[in-house]
This record gives C-alpha cells, structure tokens and sequence, in this order.
C-alpha cells in the first residue's frame, strides 16, 4: 500500500488510532492511580471491567433497566467490588513481597474468569444498541467510538481536579508521595487505600460503560484489553497518570496504522516490539523517575 498524505482513509485511520487511544488512557487511568497509592498492581484489572460489562448487559438487556441507570449501576457495583477486593485480597498482602502480590492478583484473574464462564456460559452477547456514525469528508466514525472518547477525556479531567482541588484527592496525592510521613499528619491510609481501591474500581466501571458499547461481551474480553493496559502503564511510568494518558495514545497509533497497512494483528506486534525496545531504552517509562 502506497504512502500518501492526502490519502483520506489514513487520517481516518489516524483519528480512528486517537479515538481508541482516549478509552487505553481511561483504563490504564484506574490501574495507574492504584499503583500510585498503594503500590499495588492489580492483575486482575480487566476482569472487573469484565464484570461490570455483564452488570451493565443483564440490568439493560434482562431487567429493562434504562441504559443510563445501568451505566451508573455498573459503576457503583465496580467500585464496591474495587473496595471489595482491597479489604479482602490486597490488604493482607500489603507488605509482602511484589512477586506475591501478582501471584494473588493473577489468581484472583483466573478465579474471577472461571466464576463468569460457569456463570453466563462463553457465549458472546452483545448490547444491541447502535448510535450510527457521523460522516466528515469521506471519513466515516462511529458515533459509539466518539462517545467514548469524550467521556474519557471529561472523565480525566474530572479526575484531575478532583485529586488537586479537594481535601480528599490532596490527600491521595500527598500519601502516594510519601506514605510513610502521612499518618504522622493525620493522614489514615488504610481509609486512603480503601476510598483509592473504590475510585480504581469506579473507573474500571466506566471503562466498562464505554466497552460495552464497543465490543461484545464473553469472560475472556479481560484478556483483551488487560496485557496492553497494564503495558501502557509500564510505558508510561507507573504510577503515573500523565505519562500512562501519552502512552495511551502512542499504543492505539500503532495498533490503527498497523492495521492499515497490514492486518490488526500486526498493528499488536508493533506496539509490543516498540514497548519492549523502549523497556530498553528507559525502563522506567516515558515519565517514569528512576529509583
């Protein structure tokens, strides 16, 4: 395939590249403001994303729920889940060794996959809602696709002045830099990891309002969207948000224009050799600060 700038389909490939790259940088958003409290990584992100995509699909497709209270029910049964999982999983093994805490987290993502796929089969289901597309020139973009990028975006920055402009995100902030010192301020972590675990989850709910609108819905959809999360957090820095947003949006480029020029898969292939010669080249990550 030839290279052209003014080849209508490549800028539509290219937008099509940001508008997916908005929702990576609403997922990696969760699991990078876990880490960055609690130090935690949470293997088993997506299956919560998973689980609130079935929460959303059965209130909706079962219940006759209106698709906007589904959404909101999805998010709040994701964020109690997050606090869930924090109390029950995460806590106890706050202090032992990393190589344990993805050993627990990874079991929890093959516990959480086992219990969907006895739960609602592995047949794939789908919302059955569609919002069309909107043309511009001869570029055509899903409406849903759009949708979902400006959510992710507002929801950034709603984030964003949540964690400088309030006494809470202060404070979430101020014990991710230092949770040592805090609790001699009066600074509870245990209540700052647990409203964390609640607001990670919370935004895996989200994110699953956006993917169900997307994709169909099956107990390994988790293993779609988890590697490269969690990659995109690595890229970027773990634990931190900027760098993650950035590294969103470079990861979605290479999947977009992969598939353009050759097929989807090889669009993964780039991204992942790209992550893997800059593991290299700056381990730490984009905006990572070596330790």
């Amino acid at each position: 395939m030839e290279f052209s700038l003014t080849d209508p389909f490549l800028w539509e490939t290219v937008i099509q590249g940001l508008l997916f790259g908005g929702v990576l940088a609403l997922l990696s958003l969760g699991l990078n403001i876990i880490f960055g409290v609690i130090d935690v990584v949470w293997i088993c992100y997506a299956e919560l994303i998973m689980l609130g995509m079935y929460t959303i699909y059965y209130l909706y497709a079962d219940f006759g729920v209106p698709l906007p209270l589904a959404f909101g029910a999805g998010i709040l049964v994701v964020a109690a889940l997050g606090a869930l999982l924090h109390q029950l999983v995460i806590r106890p093994i706050l202090h032992t060794e990393p190589i344990n805490q993805l050993l627990v987290t990874g079991g929890v993502l093959f516990f959480l996959q086992g219990l969907a796929t006895m739960m609602f089969s592995v047949e794939f289901r789908n919302l059955g809602v569609s919002f069309g597309s909107v043309e511009a020139g001869e570029m055509f973009f899903p409406v849903s696709r759009i949708i979902a990028f400006s959510v992710s975006l507002v929801a950034v920055g709603v984030l964003w002045l949540f964690l400088k402009k309030t006494y809470l995100g202060t404070a979430i902030r101020a014990i991710s830099q230092d949770r040592d010192v805090m609790p001699l301020m009066g600074v509870s972590p245990r209540k700052i990891y647990l409203v964390t675990s609640a607001l990670g989850g919370g935004l895996a709910g989200l994110g699953a309002c956006l993917l169900v609108l997307l994709y169909d819905i099956h107990p390994a959809i988790g293993l779609t969207f988890g590697p490269i999360t969690f990659m995109v957090c690595v890229l970027g820095g773990l634990g931190n948000m900027i760098g993650g947003f950035i590294a969103a949006f470079i990861f979605a480029e290479f999947i977009a224009l992969g598939g353009f020029y050759a097929e989807v898969e090889w669009g993964y292939v780039m991204a992942f050799v790209f992550f893997i010669v800059m593991m290299f080249i700056r381990p730490q990550g984009i905006l990572g600060s070596r330790s």
